[in-house]
């Protein structure tokens, strides 16, 4: 059978992992957050909300499948925020965003064999940051179709989320497309939950917290992306 489209995760797959220091991303989140002369201004404190915060937006995602955004993590932590005041977020990341150098060229053999490339990226960020770190890194115009969670109403594991992802490229077969993640419940159990087959990149210490109800058994396994045009030849 043919493979109509391969869909990638973003963070971790398409980026290589970095271990985050949590408290520094909550500290950098907090100088976003509005403050007025009857509060007060303790940017620790905020820090610390944000991230309790965090964790019930995520255990949302690992439990219920369900979505959220930046907007979403101020509002469960009970704090209002100036989308405007975001750069020490958004730079605090940005070391982290950048795309593997392997990602041009197997996007490119993908398109020139006639195969879809997609993104599905669990994520509470707008889609224009993701879109623009892709054309920051010059892969942006391979992209045949790309869905972020943050614009959905549901994350992965959920079938709806991989089924968006398909209609993003334009297919119809679950069964004629892979998906490729560092995740084994959320790429590798879900994609293969929602009809697809799985390849797992193995390189990820995902946080037990993140750890859901299931891991998946992947299809194949790759230890770099340039890995991915033989892993699939079995299957064209």
């Amino acid at each position: 059978m043919a493979v109509d489209a391969v869909i990638f995760d973003w963070g971790g797959t398409l980026t290589a992992w970095h271990d985050i220091d949590f408290h520094a991303e909550s500290l950098a989140l907090a100088q976003a957050v509005l403050t007025t002369p009857d509060t007060s201004d303790d940017h620790h404190a905020f820090a610390t909300r944000l991230h309790e915060a965090g964790s019930v937006i995520w255990g949302r995602s690992r439990d219920h499948q369900q979505s959220a955004t930046i907007a979403d993590l101020f509002t469960a932590a009970g704090l209002e925020h100036d989308a405007d005041l975001l750069d020490a977020y958004y730079a605090f990341w940005e070391a982290h965003t950048l795309t593997d150098p392997e990602v041009r060229p197997l996007w490119e053999w993908l398109r020139g064999e006639g195969i879809k490339v997609g993104v599905l990226s669990n994520t509470i960020w707008p889609r224009e940051w993701h879109r623009g770190f892709f054309a920051r890194d010059g892969v942006l115009d391979l992209v045949d179709g790309d869905v972020y969670t943050s614009e959905v109403p549901w994350t992965k594991p959920s079938p709806h989320a991989f089924q968006a992802a398909m209609d993003a490229v334009g297919a119809t077969d679950p069964a004629r497309c892979v998906y490729v993640g560092d995740r084994l419940f959320d790429d590798v159990w879900g994609a293969q939950n929602a009809g697809l087959r799985a390849i797992h990149i193995p390189h990820s210490a995902i946080p037990a917290d993140q750890v859901g109800h299931t891991e998946g058994e992947p299809d194949a396994v790759a230890h770099r992306l340039a890995d991915l045009p033989e892993l699939l030849a079995p299957w064209r």
